[in-house]
């Protein structure tokens, strides 16, 4: 018996989930314990890149392929915004290297772990997409937004408390944009979550 061969615009898109479940695993592995920041912002890059040549893969299959699995303009957003989540990742990873941060705060830890979390649900939810499962799916949408509220919550508590502590003017301008990079990528996870939301409605 022949496997059915994968529609290739639902194996790049896992494929896409994929790296960044990698790229958010090794993110939180990396600031919960930073020892090279340099090594740290070189490989987010390339993961950044893979998840770049997959957008890209999407992009010709959509110029030469006349029957699509779900609506191009469907398939075009959710590969945008899962994008986003990977160049939100490896923008914070590069400040790290730029700013010479090399010991990351609880807050950061916490932020990478929503993160990590919310790679996961997104990895789940495309799985299902690929199956054509949508009403499953919306399990995983809803944990999303309650992550991305999660990441809000833990942004206002960083951002009160950097202005008690921190005095030196370099370090609060450096940690806040850190802090609001990881939530503005909170926010790219929850988009994912809004693109399957309008994928179940358009197609169940």
């Amino acid at each position: 018996m022949r496997v059915k061969k994968k529609d290739i615009f639902f194996q790049t898109l896992e494929n896409m989930a994929d790296t960044v479940v990698q790229a958010a695993d090794y993110f939180a592995d990396q600031v919960s314990n930073l020892k090279d920041v340099e090594t740290f912002a070189k490989e987010m890059k390339v993961l950044e890149s893979r998840c770049d040549s997959f957008t890209h893969t999407i992009i010709i299959e959509l110029n030469k392929t006349f029957i699509t699995p779900i609506e191009r303009d469907d398939i075009m957003n959710l590969t945008t915004t899962l994008d986003d989540v990977l160049d939100g990742l490896e923008a914070t990873a590069s400040r790290f290297y730029m700013y010479t941060m090399n010991e990351p705060d609880q807050h950061i830890i916490n932020f990478s772990e929503i993160l990590r979390t919310s790679a996961y649900e997104i990895q789940k939810a495309i799985r299902l997409l690929s199956q054509k499962k949508l009403l499953a799916i919306r399990e995983y949408t809803i944990r999303l937004n309650d992550l991305e509220n999660q990441g809000d919550e833990l942004l206002r508590i960083a951002i009160k408390e950097l202005f008690v502590k921190v005095s030196d003017p370099i370090e609060l301008i450096k940690k806040k944009e850190i802090y609001e990079r990881l939530e503005t990528t909170t926010d790219a996870c929850e988009h994912v979550a809004n693109m399957l939301e309008s994928i179940i409605m358009r197609n169940s």
